[in-house]
């Protein structure tokens, strides 16, 4: 029952993107009115920004936010949330059913992200609007011409333009389930005539078309071939959402064992896009942008929706409390993210603050730091520069949804700048210890800085207001003689090390 890792640095994945740590706010339940913005808080600087949520996202690490949608985006108009606040319409929120009052908008967000010291990632509204919106849009946000949006931006107080470079053209336009839902032609046909526009404003935008909402979906594959038939030459990412509802997985083995599926889904996103690439002989790669992953109880969401009468401002939507094996199935599926660095490139856990996120808030109360936040803030420290190949020996343990899985996942990252990298692993068997043994070949490692564990007393193990660190990381012990690393991961654990040696 050993495991044996050989890492070859001659071999690197490729180069981890710094926007693979990122997060995602949409005006749905509770993730921006109490969770990020709320005036009326004892914490609430002169925006209204709640700096006790400022504090923990700069302890996460994240680097990029998407913004503001999600389902939210395909019936929204930019244009009610800027200028004064009580000139600001009400609209109804069709997606989540909400009535949403505008007091928080693009302007607020963008604030909110120079204090957080993240990077925005707009996301235009494909569902109702199309190309001369989008052109609005990024000129309000992006001008620096005369032009009256830019004019309008300065006069709402905010003189230099934003400087956005990331977009995302819609939001799941595949499903259903979508206010504007279109089939492959018709968004693929739309997606590239506001994409042309986009870049006749300004050319080096980096955008992102919608790839499937899943992999269940009857158009995976199809839908991504038919948007990239279209639009390939201009357009950066293609996307996809995944979410894993330890409901419908019903077993504990197979949820921690999540980063398997997450595994095939890209594996399949990426041939799709380079048989779109073979096809045109194109030198371009198509990147992709996971833009919504997480575990998520959405069957508990279906029910708890009916629930609501009228139309609520900012009802407690999606306010799921993670578990430890949440917290382990996120820390592999992180894994999994970093192993596929050469082609992700962007990755936005949803959400960030109270809906489905690592980070929970009560109205006029604390904040604290859900179980699934501990293997995002340790992978976002610790996993930069490159990450590495590694040819695995481990035993197999038994799932009820994904079959046998190997029993330990790993990647390996170094930063040859810094001298600084890091080892990642998630021990999936349940009940077994494993050995550990990693050749870091020729990595220039001199010694382990720290060893984290998190390894949670009960799977069913929660934090709460009331005990914020009953599942928290704790330190543990690992061995590094030779260029080798041993460590013995306990059952149900993931290990973050943090890994010196000589700058390059």
């Amino acid at each position: 029952m050993k495991t044996r890792l050989v890492i070859d640095a001659d071999r690197p994945v490729g180069d981890i993107s710094p926007r693979i740590f990122g997060s995602f706010v949409e005006h749905l339940g509770r993730c921006v009115y109490t969770g990020i913005f709320e005036p009326d808080h004892p914490s609430a600087d002169s925006d209204g920004l709640r700096t006790d949520v400022l504090e923990l996202v700069k302890e996460m690490g994240v680097t990029v936010v998407r913004y503001p949608g999600g389902n939210f985006v395909s019936a929204y108009d930019w244009e009610d949330g800027v200028g004064p606040v009580q000139q600001r319409p009400a609209r109804l929120e069709l997606a989540w059913h909400s009535l949403e009052p505008n007091t928080f908008g693009t302007d607020e967000f963008m604030a909110w992200c120079r204090k957080a010291g993240v990077e925005p990632m707009l996301a235009v509204n494909l569902g109702t609007r199309g190309e001369r919106d989008a052109v609005d849009l990024l000129d309000y946000v992006n001008g620096d011409a005369p032009t009256a949006l830019a004019q309008q931006r300065r006069d709402n107080g905010h003189e230099e333009p934003y400087g956005v470079t990331l977009w995302c053209l819609g939001n799941e336009m595949d499903g259903p389930w979508q206010v504007g839902h279109k089939n492959a032609d018709d968004y693929a046909y739309l997606a590239t005539s506001t994409a042309r526009a986009m870049r006749m404003v300004e050319p080096s935008l980096e955008l992102i078309a919608c790839g499937s909402a899943s992999w269940e979906m009857p158009t995976f594959g199809d839908w991504e071939r038919t948007v990239l038939d279209h639009a390939y030459d201009v357009v950066d990412f293609i996307s996809l959402h995944r979410y894993y509802d330890p409901d419908v997985i019903a077993d504990d083995a197979s949820l921690v064992a999540s980063g398997v599926d997450l595994d095939r889904f890209i594996a399949g996103m990426i041939a799709t896009a380079d048989h779109v690439k073979a096809k045109k002989r194109s030198d371009k790669d198509i990147m992709l942008s996971v833009d919504e992953w997480n575990v998520w109880h959405l069957a508990s969401y279906e029910a708890q929706a009916k629930s609501f009468e009228g139309w609520p401002v900012a009802p407690p939507l999606l306010e799921d409390v993670y578990t430890g094996a949440d917290a382990l199935a996120v820390g592999g599926l992180l894994i999994t993210l970093l192993r596929h660095c050469d082609r992700v490139k962007a990755a936005c856990q949803a959400q960030l603050v109270n809906v489905i996120g690592p980070i929970m808030t009560r109205k006029g109360g604390p904040a604290w730091r859900q179980t699934t936040f501990h293997p995002f803030a340790l992978a976002a420290r610790l996993a930069r520069g490159r990450a590495y190949h590694a040819v695995v020996e481990t035993p197999l343990v038994e799932t009820v949804r994904f079959g046998p899985v190997p029993a330990v996942d790993a990647v390996v990252t170094w930063d040859a700048e810094t001298g600084r990298g890091s080892l990642l692993a998630l021990n999936r068997s349940l009940t077994e210890a494993m050995p550990v043994e990693v050749d870091l070949g020729a990595l220039p490692v001199e010694a382990v800085a720290s060893a984290q564990l998190l390894r949670p007393d009960d799977l069913a193990d929660v934090n709460t207001a009331e005990d914020p660190d009953r599942v928290a990381p704790v330190g543990h012990e690992v061995a590094l003689a030779d260029g080798r690393l041993t460590v013995e991961l306990p059952p149900a654990s993931w290990l973050a090390v943090e890994l010196t040696g000589r700058e390059g």
